[in-house]
């Protein structure tokens, strides 16, 4: 049975924002590992058309940003999604019933899949859905923007905590 993980980055007033701060190298060859031990994602249509980036060749990468698109590229990817977005290589659109529909990829799939995106998290932690949390704690402070908790935040218990760079903090927590 599959594990449902949302993780992003975050500010330490609670916002995410991947235009504002992003990933270290140390940190960015920290997700490239993840992601090549991902079965796969779980996209709202906003960050999935994001992420679409990485579905293109782009010569003058190096080889960290080739090995996180070889990853990425390799993940089945299903999008949540009320309209009906291009889906690249490997993307499946969820139809009718998302709680269902996730359920069933959740029974289907073995290993991890990552959930991508504040507001598709919240439905997901709404329905009970999600097994694990990981914020990535930067020190950055945004003022405003979309918060990591797009709803009510979920009763939680700290699972762990551990530096991954110089200045990110991997805090995990799963629901109570």
């Amino acid at each position: 049975m599959a594990r449902l993980v949302f993780g992003m980055n975050q500010s330490l007033d609670g916002y995410v924002d991947h235009m504002s701060f992003g990933p270290s190298p140390r940190l960015f060859r920290h997700f490239i590992d993840e992601a090549e031990q991902q079965a796969g994602s779980i996209y709202g249509r906003k960050i999935y058309e994001m992420m679409r980036y990485w579905d293109d060749e782009h010569p003058e990468w190096d080889a960290d940003r080739q090995a996180f698109a070889a990853a990425w590229r390799r993940q089945s990817k299903w999008v949540a999604s009320r309209g009906m977005p291009s889906l690249g290589p490997r993307a499946t659109l969820l139809e009718g019933d998302l709680g269902d529909a996730i359920r069933q990829i959740k029974h289907e799939v073995e290993g991890e899949i990552e959930v991508a995106g504040p507001d598709l998290a919240r439905s997901l932690t709404e329905l009970g859905l999600i097994d694990e949390y990981r914020i990535y704690l930067h020190p950055v402070v945004l003022g405003s923007g979309t918060p990591y908790f797009a709803g009510p935040r979920p009763p939680l218990r700290l699972l762990a905590h551990d530096r991954i760079d110089d200045d990110v903090i991997r805090l995990r927590y799963v629901p109570v």
